[in-house]
């Protein structure tokens, strides 16, 4: 039986972004192919098919990849593998298209980046040796006698721009015509063959140059996003009968004792077994405040070890350790791409031959067309809009942004699912929370014990303390914990939790139930309705009202803060759905600022109430709560953003936006860092199109000169992708 299995490739060397569209376009067209994904900013491809197709589809992926990209070399990612840690280096290969590469590991990505750093000016020299030839040659050229200009500047060309004759002519034979390759060669031959000479080498010497600082630029952006990304440990130090063992991270068992040393990240989640000391999980959760642990405490992948010696239980493999999700959650990010993003892709499809047919027309129809004019003045005219025809500013720089706004994020703690939710999130009008455990501590105490006829307020205690040990709700946990002594699981014969109404257990031949209002009423329970700034528990025995306990949260510190900095961002409509009592959710409300509160809601309701405050809404609505309770209400606002999901599967499973603290200053947070990317996105856009769109007039009135098109042209993609880089940083 035929199983979909899951690989992951990187595709190392890949700089353009055009190129990695094809690829990627190619690879869906191959059949049996479920899943394909490539990211251009990690270089990750992934590829989902049947076990018995894979190796097939593997090796057709290969050779689309060397066809379009003969000097990128595609390798299968290993399990520990991360882009965070290759080599990403945008220059030529020398492995050659029929090399045997093996699985890169971390070890061998952290190996290759040495070796390009050991390459060094020397390295870099060697690379490109016959087009600094060139240059000089290029250079003599303007001393050269007339007669000699012509060979000197042709032997310069060829030094230079040869690389890219080559790959163009691979690549007409292929049938890829509308690339960059191409309309360079076109452009600086049309040059030669109207005479201008170092025109036509400037053409090739100024991309060569424009290219290595734009692929400095993308190296620069991917390795500033893998420092930032760079929170997996690699090794485990194992503790085993001979001694301590190190083991790569991903082999050790679940069950093992790892020993982590001051100054170490903790490679694995697990129990502190022996020790104590101080965690540094701001790599986790963008928080410098040190965390003490001592012996049965939680400890975290990625977390650092302050000071003491730990010895920790392992309790998950690998793969599923929190680092390893988070990270999973970051790089995968790429595949919900933004609309911005998607309309970028589909824009570059038709912008280089819309201008390529409109270069034609302007070198052909106003020779035809207006008396006078001189063929080679338009056909010069129309080499430049060739010049400016890739637009690789936007393919590449917009990705980066998008990305870079993701990577910048989590280093605050704050988990981006995809540039399509930090779109969503920049254009955010409407703000819902959830009330316990999102604005409030989440932490209950009884503040109150009103017992009724007979029942004295011990007895009532210890009755709702048996039947709420049956609920992990915080309310219920917080009358466990006022009854301070241990429960008797053997009183309680049976059990069950319906949720918005409370719970009901058999105990001692008597049925009790313990819950909201709504729950007496469902029982048909006479009570006295109780109004307090808090929330009720009613208690019904064998249908008799018994008396009622009054339980308190209390705010979060920085809740009003959060309120008042969305406030501040513009987003100014904000709701509280809340299933508590209707007083204690408008005492919350009111000390807040929210301006709507619904009460007493069933999971349902939160969901019709959703719906409508959507319709109502002028952009994007979110919704926080706490990840687990409110699954079906993440689900359908426009931004699910879970709270305190550090350690919690479930919350990083449920949302769309994760803040891994229990801090609601941080949806402020988010919602600044969405709108500082999408401002980024506009720059990039609205300035690689203008000066495209200038460059493009002044070429057609022949203002500009064909070495400053190729200039300008390369130069907009170097800032733009620079200006991407600005995502990265995240806000303080």
């Amino acid at each position: 039986m035929n199983i979909l299995v899951k690989k992951q490739y990187l595709l190392k060397g890949l700089c353009c972004a055009n190129c990695a569209d094809k690829i990627l376009r190619e690879i869906k067209k191959l059949p049996d192919v479920q899943l394909a994904e490539l990211d251009f900013v990690t270089t990750v491809l992934t590829l989902e098919a049947e076990d018995s197709a894979l190796p097939r589809i593997e090796d057709a992926a290969g050779t689309i990849v060397r066809r379009i990209e003969p000097d990128v070399v595609m390798t299968e990612r290993s399990k520990s593998g991360t882009p965070a840690k290759a080599c990403t280096c945008c220059h030529e290969h020398e492995g050659g298209q029929g090399e045997k590469r093996t699985p890169h590991s971390a070890l061998g990505h952290a190996d290759d980046n040495a070796r390009h750093r050991q390459g060094g000016t020397m390295g870099f020299i060697r690379r490109n040796a016959l087009k600094l030839i060139g240059a000089v040659l290029y250079a003599a050229g303007f001393f050269a006698p007339e007669g000699a200009q012509l060979y000197i500047f042709l032997a310069a060309y060829l030094l230079i721009g040869g690389s890219i004759l080559l790959r163009a002519v691979r690549n007409i034979a292929r049938g890829e015509v509308f690339d960059e390759n191409f309309l360079m060669s076109i452009a600086s031959i049309g040059a030669f063959a109207i005479g201008n000479y170092p025109e036509a080498v400037a053409v090739m010497l100024l991309y060569q140059i424009g290219e290595a600082f734009e692929h400095y630029a993308v190296d620069r952006s991917r390795r500033s996003i893998a420092s930032l990304m760079d929170i997996r440990p690699d090794v485990a130090h194992v503790k085993t009968e001979s001694g301590i063992v190190p083991m790569a991270a991903e082999d050790v068992a679940v069950g093992s004792l790892i020993v982590v040393r001051p100054g170490e990240k903790i490679p694995l989640d697990g129990t502190v077994q022996d020790g104590f000391s101080q965690l540094d999980t701001s790599a986790l959760t963008g928080e410098s405040l040190p965390r003490d642990v001592l012996p049965g405490d939680a400890a975290l992948a990625g977390s650092i070890n302050l000071s003491g010696v730990l010895t920790i239980t392992v309790t998950k493999p690998f793969a599923e350790s929190t680092v390893s999700k988070i990270l999973e959650l970051v790089e995968s990010a790429g595949s919900r791409k933004s609309k911005t993003e998607s309309f970028i892709t589909r824009f570059a499809r038709a912008y280089t031959p819309a201008v390529v047919g409109t270069a034609v027309l302007l070198a052909i129809l106003p020779p035809l067309l207006i008396s006078g004019a001189a063929f080679t003045t338009w056909l010069s005219r129309a080499l430049m809009f060739l010049v400016v025809s890739c637009p690789c500013a936007l393919v590449i720089s917009v990705p980066l942004s998008y990305f870079g706004g993701i990577g910048g994020a989590s280093r605050s703690g704050i988990l981006v699912k995809g540039g399509n939710y930090l779109d969503a999130l920049a254009r955010v009008t409407t703000a819902v929370f959830d009330k316990t455990g999102t604005l409030t501590k989440g932490a209950f105490s009884v503040t109150d014990i009103v017992p009724r006829g007979d029942m004295t307020a011990e007895r009532l205690l210890e009755i709702a303390a048996h039947a709420e040990s049956i609920s992990s709700h915080p309310i219920a946990r917080s009358v466990v914990a006022a009854y301070g002594k241990d429960i008797d699981p053997v009183r309680i014969a049976q059990g069950e939790e319906t949720a918005g109404y409370g719970v009901r257990a058999v105990m001692g031949g008597s049925v009790v139930h313990a819950g909201s209002a709504r729950l007496m009423e469902r029982e048909g329970v006479a009570f006295e309705p109780v109004f307090e700034a808090g929330s009720v528990v009613y208690l019904a025995q064998d249908g008799t009202f018994i008396g009622h306990l009054v339980v308190a949260d209390t705010l979060k510190p920085d809740s009003k803060e959060a309120i008042e900095s969305l406030r501040r961002l513009g987003i100014e409509k904000t709701a509280l759905l809340s299933g508590d009592t209707r007083p204690a959710a408008e005492a919350v409300g009111k000390k807040l600022g929210i301006g709507t509160v619904y009460a007493e809601l069933l999971p349902h309701q939160k969901v019709e109430h959703i719906e409508e405050l959507k319709k109502e809404s002028a952009g994007p609505l979110l919704y926080v709560g706490d990840g687990i309770n409110d699954a079906p209400v993440l689900a359908i606002a426009d931004v699910g953003i879970a709270m305190g999901a550090l350690g919690s599967d479930a919350s990083i499973e449920a949302a769309d936006v994760v803040l891994m603290t229990d801090e609601p200053r941080k949806i402020a947070d988010a919602v600044s860092i969405a709108r500082k990317t999408r401002r980024i996105v506009t720059q990039n856009i609205a300035f690689s199109l203008a000066v495209k769109g200038i460059l493009l007039v002044l070429s057609a009135f022949g203002v500009t000169t064909l070495w400053e098109a190729v200039f300008g042209d390369v130069g907009v993609s170097v800032i733009a992708i620079l200006n991407a880089m600005r995502a990265l940083r995240h806000l303080k």
